[in-house]
């Protein structure tokens, strides 16, 4: 697992951020239901038939409020009965286009695990699942969300044999702006903090990021905002390593205070500043359409310049001369292999 998904990870093992994760971006009546305060972490490693660990993703349980006492359905679940929330982070570059198919299977360990540990017995109904994919990769999401659309049409008498499921999913680079302006909402916060280009606009974010956490309920997830800081943000503006990791969220400040010349310098030098005015992540999903589609030499290298600083930090001259330099085939073929490199050296090794 990578150091971004790792930070993710880490920052979804806390309740209060599956809580502002829900209640800020999904939108859906039965939401409103969910008691916040009885969410539990559940294990998340079962071992399939062909005894491989599954232990990447993060399983929380959580009760409903005010059910109904109907049991058709359809209709909301029993007073009492659990919800489980599956986290499944994915913030690979690429999209699964068998996305649907993992998650059947990942469902369907999970029942099996609350059926042999006795959670579920006799005539007991299985609890409702509600998988949610994260994806931060450049590219819009285009896969199948439902495992039915994978499934080869069949005459309607085969067909209703087939598996149904859908998983809700969550695109980070797609959330529109006005999403992500709650005032009360970290996780919206941390979204606008890991699209920002320009060191500049960093102050603010982490200002209001600061605002929202000061309450003391929050103090863990401050500590894994701090993380992710280190994890995340700090690796994008100084690769190097050179600086101490900051030991709470209060230090960012004046951190940036010290190093903001030195990274705009930085950005200036790498033409990242002058690819701002393309605009934000809006303009990197704009470019990947129409640039490919229009053959701009000029806004694919800035493209790929985006991509690969937004993966493995600030370029170095050389990388940059070398895309400076490239024809338009070259750009699209290292933005091909730049989608799961495993480092920046890779994406420019020659055939």
């Amino acid at each position: 697992m990578s150091t971004h998904d790792n930070a993710y990870k880490h920052l979804f093992s806390h309740p209060e951020a599956v809580r502002d994760l829900l209640r800020g971006f999904v939108v859906e009546d039965w939401v409103a239901l969910l008691d916040f305060d009885t969410l539990q972490k559940v294990s998340s490693s079962y071992v399939s038939d062909d005894l491989r660990d599954r232990e990447d993703d993060i399983i929380w349980r959580i009760r409903m409020e005010n059910p109904s006492s109907s049991s058709n359905e359809g209709d909301t679940p029993q007073q009492g009965e659990w919800v489980y929330v599956y986290l499944l982070l994915e913030f690979q570059s690429t999209v699964d286009n068998f996305m649907a198919v993992r998650i059947l299977t990942y469902i369907g360990l999970l029942y099996q695990d609350l059926i042999k540990s006795g959670q579920v017995k006799g005539q007991t109904k299985l609890p409702p699942v509600f998988p949610l994919v994260l994806y931060n990769g450049v590219r819009p999401w285009n896969a199948e969300r439902e495992i039915e659309q994978l499934i080869e049409p069949v005459p309607a008498s085969l067909g209703a044999y087939r598996p149904r499921l859908r998983y809700f999913l969550m695109d980070e680079g797609r959330v529109s702006e006005d999403s992500l302006q709650q005032n009360d909402n970290p996780i919206a916060s941390l979204m606008q903090i890991e699209r920002a280009l320009d060191p500049t606009e960093l102050g603010a974010l982490f200002k209001k990021l600061l605002n929202q956490l000061k309450a003391p309920q929050n103090t863990n997830l401050r500590r894994a905002c701090t993380v992710w800081f280190n994890r995340i943000v700090l690796r994008r503006f100084d690769p190097t390593g050179d600086l101490p990791e900051i030991q709470d969220l209060s230090e960012v400040q004046h951190m940036i205070g010290e190093r903001i010349d030195i990274w705009k310098e930085q950005l200036i030098e790498q033409g990242m500043l002058a690819g701002k005015l393309e605009g934000k992540l809006e303009g990197m999903h704009e470019g990947v359409q129409q640039g490919m589609q229009q053959g701009k030499l000029e806004g694919q290298a800035e493209l790929l310049r985006r991509f690969l600083i937004r993966r493995f930090g600030i370029l170095p001259v050389g990388v940059e001369a070398q895309i400076s330099a490239a024809s338009l085939e070259q750009i699209e073929s290292w933005f091909d292999r730049s989608m799961d490199a495993p480092s920046l050296g890779v994406v420019f090794t020659q055939h």
